[in-house]
Formats: C-alpha cells, sequence, structure tokens
C-alpha cells in the first residue's frame, strides 16, 4: 500500500454570491422580460403573491407643459392685442389722463368815453379749479380729503362748502371748475394754504395736503372804473364771462374776441414742463370807442338822481345829443346801478329805461304838431288863434293845464304857453276833414321818427306805441296833437329836436363811434342815415318859437334860461300810464330844448315818471336840471355865446 499514492484532497473554491431569493430565475429557467420586475414570491399559504407597479411621470409633465403653454400663449395674444391691435386706443386712453386741455379765455376789449377815458375793462383773474382724482382716499391719504379741502375753501371763495365738497367729488373727471374770475388776491390765499400744507406734509408723511389738487387757470374778470356811471349803456358782463346787457350784450363778438387752447400734461396736480404742450393763442377783442363824454355823462347822472330823489319820483331819464352829428353825449338814468356787484342791485332799475319805457310824452310834442302845420302852411306864427276855456270835440270836453279866461294868442303863443286847445284848433287846419287831418299829422310824426326804432339797435328798446290814422280812436284825434294818446321813449323825443335844431334834417343818433382792434387799426363806425323831416325856413321858425318858450315871461320854460345863450325848449306834463295797473296814474313830467338857439350844438332831454313830492309840471322840475345840464354841456365843449339877442315873437294879439 506503501507505492500507492495517498489520496487527494478536494480544496475548496471562492464562494459564490447568493442570488436573493427575488432575482432568481424562475424554475422555467426564463429571465424576466427587460423592464419589468420578477414577481415577488407570495408567502406560503397565502396563495400568489400581488404585484406592485409605480405610475409614469411623462403624462403629467405633458399635462403640465399643455397648461403653462396656454398660459403663455393668453399671454402673448393680450400683448399682441394691446400693443398692436388696440394700441392707438389705449395710447389716446393714456393721453387723456395725463393731459388736459383747457380754454384759453382772451381779453376782452376795453369801452371807453368819446377821449380815451375807461368806462369798462378787464383785468387779470384767475377761475380757480381742481382736479377730483387727487381727493380721493388713495391719492389724498385721508378718507375726508374733500370736506377738509371745502372748509379751508369756503371763506375764501365766499362759497358754500357743502357746493365745493360736491365737485370735488365729482367721479369720472380730472377737472373741476370751482369759481370763475377770482382776484389775483385770492388765488395767492390759497397758494400760500397750499404751499403751508405741502410743508407740513414734508415734515410729517402721515399730514396729507388736501389742497394739492387745487389748480388756477389764468383768466379775466370784467370792472367798470366809474362803478354806476353810464351803467345803463355799459350793460354788464355775466358768469360766463359773456354780455348779458347793455352794449356789453350788443357788441359782445366784438369784445369777446376769439378763444384759444392749451394742451399740457400734468401729474399730482402739476404742470410737467418737460412734457411739452400745445397752444393756440387767444385772440384779444377789440376796443370800443362810444360817443360818451365821461364828464357831460356825469353831470347828467347827478343832475337827474339828485332831482328823483327830491321829487321822490319812480325814476328819470336824461340824453345829450350833438345835434350835426347826432352823436349821444350821455345818456343818464336814475335809479341807477353798479356793474360790479349785480347782487345789490335793485331789477327794477336793471337795464337801460331811457331806451327801454314807454310813455306818453305830452305837450313836448307839440312842436312835431307845430312843424306840421308850418310846413303844410296852414298858419304862420304870427296867426291868431282863439283859445276858449273849453273845446267840445267827438264825445269828450278838451281843456288847458289851468283855467283861464278866453285867449287870444298867435301860433307861436299858442306853442308858448302850450295850449292843449290851441293846438288841436292849428291841426284841425292840416285837411279839409278831420280824417285828412289825421294823416297828414301822422305821417309827420312818422318822420320825425315816432313809432319807429331808434337806430341804436339797443337791447331791449322800445318804439314805443303808435298806431296807424286810420286806427286813431275819436278821442285820439285830438289828444294826439298835443301828446297824449301815443308813446315813445326817450331817445325818440330827444331826436325830435336835434332834427329841429340841425335845420330839419333828422340824423340817426348814435353810441359807438368806432372800434380799435387787436392790431391797434380804428375802424369807425358807419355812418349814420340822415333824412329831411322839414325844410330849413320850418326847422328856423320853429327854433325861433321855442326860445318864446323860454325867454318870453309868459312862457312855461323860463326856469331853463341861461346867461349868455339863446335857449329854445318845450315843456311838457303829460298823464301816466301805471305799468302796474295799466290806469292813468301820475305824470310823466319834461323838458326838451337845445341851444344855442340860433346856431344849436347840443340837445337836452329829460323826464321824470311819477313826481310825488312838490311840483310835477315839466318846466318846475326838468327846466332845472335842463338848464344845468345843458350849460355843464356847452362849457365843455366850449360852444361860445353867439352874442346876438333872441327872437321876440308875439305870444298875443
Amino acid at each position: 500500500m506503501s507505492d500507492r499514492e495517498p489520496p487527494r484532497r478536494r480544496v475548496p473554491g471562492p464562494a459564490k454570491p447568493v442570488r436573493p431569493a427575488a432575482s432568481r430565475r424562475p424554475a422555467s429557467g426564463k429571465r424576466p422580460a427587460p423592464g419589468k420586475r420578477p414577481a415577488a414570491r407570495r408567502p406560503a399559504g397565502k396563495g400568489r403573491a400581488r404585484t406592485i407597479r409605480l405610475g409614469s411621470p411623462r403624462p403629467r409633465l405633458r399635462m403640465v407643459s399643455l397648461g403653462l403653454t396656454l398660459v403663455m400663449l393668453a399671454f402673448v395674444v393680450r400683448l399682441l392685442q394691446v400693443q398692436a391691435v388696440d394700441a392707438d386706443a389705449y395710447a389716446a386712453k393714456a393721453e387723456k389722463n395725463r393731459y388736459f386741455t383747457h380754454t384759453l379765455t382772451p381779453e376782452r376789449g376795453r369801452i371807453t368815453d368819446r377821449a380815451g377815458v375807461e368806462l369798462a375793462a378787464s383785468v387779470d383773474a384767475y377761475d380757480i379749479t381742481a382736479d377730483p382724482s387727487l381727493f380721493t382716499p388713495k391719492e389724498a391719504g385721508t378718507k375726508d380729503a374733500p370736506e377738509q379741502a371745502a372748509a379751508l375753501l369756503a371763506p375764501i371763495l365766499g362759497m358754500d362748502a357743502g357746493k365745493i365738497t360736491a365737485k370735488l367729488k365729482t367721479p369720472d373727471t380730472r377737472y373741476v371748475l370751482l369759481a370763475r374770475r377770482q382776484t389775483p388776491q385770492v388765488w395767492k390765499q390759497i397758494k400760500d394754504l397750499r404751499g403751508a400744507l405741502a410743508e407740513k406734509a414734508t415734515a410729517d408723511p402721515g399730514s396729507p395736503n388736501v389742497l394739492a389738487g387745487v389748480l388756477a387757470d389764468p383768466s379775466s374778470k370784467r370792472v367798470y372804473p366809474n362803478d354806476e356811471l353810464a351803467a345803463g349803456i355799459l350793460g354788464w358782463v355775466n358768469a360766463e364771462g359773456k354780455g348779458a346787457g347793455g352794449l356789453e350784450q350788443k357788441l359782445n363778438k366784438e369784445l369777446a374776441g376769439e378763444a384759444g387752447k392749451v394742451r399740457y400734461a400734468q401729474s399730482g396736480g402739476r404742470r410737467v414742463p418737460t412734457a411739452g404742450s400745445t397752444e393756440t393763442p387767444a385772440v384779444p377783442g377789440s376796443d370800443v370807442e362810444l360817443t360818451i363824454d365821461r364828464d357831460i355823462q356825469w353831470a347828467a347822472q347827478n343832475a337827474i338822481s339828485q332831482q328823483v330823489e327830491k321829487s321822490g319820483a319812480d325814476r328819470g331819464y336824461v340824453i345829450v345829443q350833438d345835434t350835426r352829428t347826432g352823436e349821444v353825449l350821455a345818456m343818464a338814468n336814475a335809479p341807477g346801478f353798479d356793474p360790479n356787484d349785480l347782487s345789490r342791485a335793485d331789477g327794477a332799475a336793471l337795464g337801460n329805461a331811457a331806451l327801454q319805457d314807454a310813455f306818453e310824452p305830452g305837450s313836448t310834442a307839440k312842436v312835431m304838431s307845430m312843424a306840421a302845420v308850418l310846413e303844410e302852411n296852414a298858419a304862420t306864427p304870427g296867426t291868431h288863434v282863439t283859445v276858449p276855456n273849453r273845446l267840445h270835440r267827438g264825445d269828450r270836453l278838451f281843456q288847458d293845464d289851468i283855467d283861464h279866461p278866453t285867449w287870444h294868442l298867435t301860433l307861436n303863443g299858442v306853442l308858448a304857453k302850450s295850449s292843449n286847445i290851441g293846438t288841436i284848433l292849428a291841426t284841425g287846419e292840416l285837411g279839409k276833414t278831420q280824417k285828412k287831418a289825421n294823416e297828414v299829422l301822422h305821417s309827420y310824426l312818422h318822420k320825425f321818427g315816432i313809432g319807429r326804432e331808434t337806430g341804436l339797435g339797443f337791447p331791449g328798446e322800445t318804439s314805443g306805441i303808435f298806431a296807424p290814422a286810420d286806427k286813431w280812436s275819436t278821442s285820439q284825434q285830438y289828444t294826439i296833437p298835443f301828446g297824449q294818446g301815443f308813446s315813445i321813449n326817450a331817445m325818440q323825443a330827444t331826436s325830435v329836436y336835434s332834427t329841429i335844431a340841425n335845420n330839419g334834417v333828422r340824423v340817426q343818433p348814435t353810441l359807438v363811434r368806432g372800434t380799435k382792434g387787436p392790431d391797434g387799426r380804428f375802424t369807425p363806425a358807419p355812418k349814420p342815415k340822415k333824412t329831411r323831416v322839414v325844410s330849413a325856413t320850418t326847422a328856423k321858425t320853429l327854433a325861433r318859437m321855442l326860445e318864446s318858450v323860454v325867454d318870453d315871461e309868459e312862457g312855461t320854460g323860463n326856469k331853463a334860461r341861461i346867461p349868455g345863450y339863446r335857449v329854445a325848449g318845450k315843456t311838457g306834463t303829460a298823464n301816466r300810464v301805471d305799468p302796474v295797473t295799466g290806469r292813468y296814474k301820475g305824470y310823466t313830467s319834461s323838458f326838451a330844448g337845445f341851444a344855442p338857439a340860433d346856431k344849436p350844438r347840443v340837445t337836452v332831454y329829460c323826464a321824470i315818471q311819477n313826481a310825488t313830492r312838490g311840483s310835477y309840471f315839466g318846466g318846475q322840475i326838468c327846466g332845472p336840471i335842463h338848464k344845468k345840464v345843458m350849460e355843464f354841456a356847452l362849457k365843455t365843449l366850449q360852444v361860445p355865446p353867439t352874442g346876438k339877442g333872441p327872437a321876440r315873437l308875439p305870444v298875443t294879439f
């Protein structure tokens, strides 16, 4: 056994890793499909094991990607709509909110008298405005900014705080007008107060500046330096800056000029100077030069105001006219008003009563009847007229203003003593029948301007009431010759006497001499219309007859005498129709005349309505006014006396 090899020992090899049970091949020897996990073995006794599968993330990623794509697409579509499709519309909205367009009010033209003295002018002013968007709680930093601002502004602007608050709360706007045409002093008060609040807000951020949104636009304010002087002629300007009465209304287009526009950017209630602006300048209005002489206007207004107050009358008027040119040198009313402060004016005093009142003229109209008689050669100044104490005509019994025995007067004496009966008898000679006489008289009164507009074109002017001859009632046939039964205004009455003074030629009255445009060029007013009414011979004869009224001791107008001057004139005392009741109540007292009688230059007419104290006769209360105003006018115009003695026509026979 020794020569036999010993048996080999088996040496164990390296250990093989043991696979987990789950990784072992199934008994079938097939490998699991790629990407799939081998099914876990079910525990013994439990039946076959359930397979657990994990979800794939890809569908979710696709859904998220699709959602993000849709959102981005919506943003892109909206961006394209805003920046491309609706770009202009949004740009316009942005500009509308950022840019403001305001009207630039032109400077209103001045109104001056014939010497260039200002009667109406415009001064610097400010329209106080606000931006309501700056008074919201978000912008102002306080809930009651409108109320706080209104409480501060109300005493400065003289307005109700509630109204200011309502304007500051106006929705959907960035511009409201708080007050028009405030003085520079008012705007300075507001600006100083706003500055003080701004400094306080800077030091204390919690303190809001409630006036930050209050702004101002430059404007102008109408002022009348002479207060009530010529107010009836000038009129006034309303809150919108438009003429609302008198020549301010009639000549509004010429005076107002043309408005301009300015467009600028604004932020936080302040103008942005670097954002640029566009401006169309306003064109100033034209200056208007009147025929009025300020000094003569003052004398007339002062005289009539004193007499109206002294007589306890309702009102009165005085007109002064250049007999050669028809230019009105003065037109005064009493009581008057101050166009600077209409809140204190009496409504009945507004306007121009000298042109707007219609009244029966009374005996001042007898000069037209005498003109017709002389022009038709029905009588001469020396024709004898027997005047009884009473005269029966139609269905009435006529009388003069005083009881008297039978008068033996010349035609000149009929006018000098202002006899109603004598005038009826004289005009009865104008035709073979009363109807024909009426037609002739009507034609002359119409040529003198009765029943027609004066030509001034003044707002509210009346042409009076004057019926055709065939419509005259039985009484009118006999009352119209001595000035009752028809109505006129004061300018018509003045024009009658100026026509006689101008050798029988009626010159259409004028109030405007011309206009001066922004370029400084003066444009004279159109020449007035001239109409021959009676012959020069008749006019001169009437002038001598009217001298007897003033110069003769038996005349009714001797209180109108002016030492050194020959004065022609006529008194009037007419029954007055009460405008309230429509019945006769009280009297219209008047006086009309011109001087120098032999070389006329100035006509003055005065009328007082319903004098209740003292005398109501025209010669007594209007004669002195005529004298005072005429004397002042002659001296102002430097009209020398003629040096000739008065005409001495006989009054009686």
